[in-house]
């Protein structure tokens, strides 16, 4: 690994980690704090978009770019910790349903929202 790689991945964090954030913050303004709807949300627009730059990147590209875009930026903004923190919380305090609600949306969400992102670029580039 060299200096400017390293390098990438962390300007790609830190905007991934203020766009975690923000999003998350407007998302559970809008639809309520009563369920984590900002870590769903978040989790399913990063799935959503690395599943189509995991197709996008299979193309020619510079390695610092999939490296701040993919590793850094969607590494930061996907949230899974977050989500098994607030399940762990939710399971402790014998909210199961909601713990099975959210470790379910989570995954559903999320894995469709790959194959979305992908079926978008295979469409749009016809591969």
């Amino acid at each position: 690994m060299n200096l400017s790689l390293i390098l990438s991945v962390g300007i790609g964090g830190f905007i991934g980690a203020i766009l975690r954030f923000s999003g998350s913050y407007y998302i559970n303004k809008l639809l309520g704090a009563s369920f984590p709807y900002g870590t769903l949300g978040v989790n399913v627009i990063g799935s959503f978009i690395i599943g189509f730059l995991a197709l996008y990147f299979e193309q020619t590209i510079a390695p610092h770019t999939k490296a701040l875009l993919i590793t850094g930026m969607l590494g930061a903004l996907t949230t899974f910790s977050t989500f098994s923190l607030e399940t762990v919380l939710m399971l402790q305090q014998s909210l199961y349903t909601k713990a099975l609600l959210n470790i379910t949306l989570n995954i559903v969400f999320t894995l469709s929202a790959t194959i979305l992102g992908m079926a978008l670029f295979r469409k749009l580039y016809g591969i």
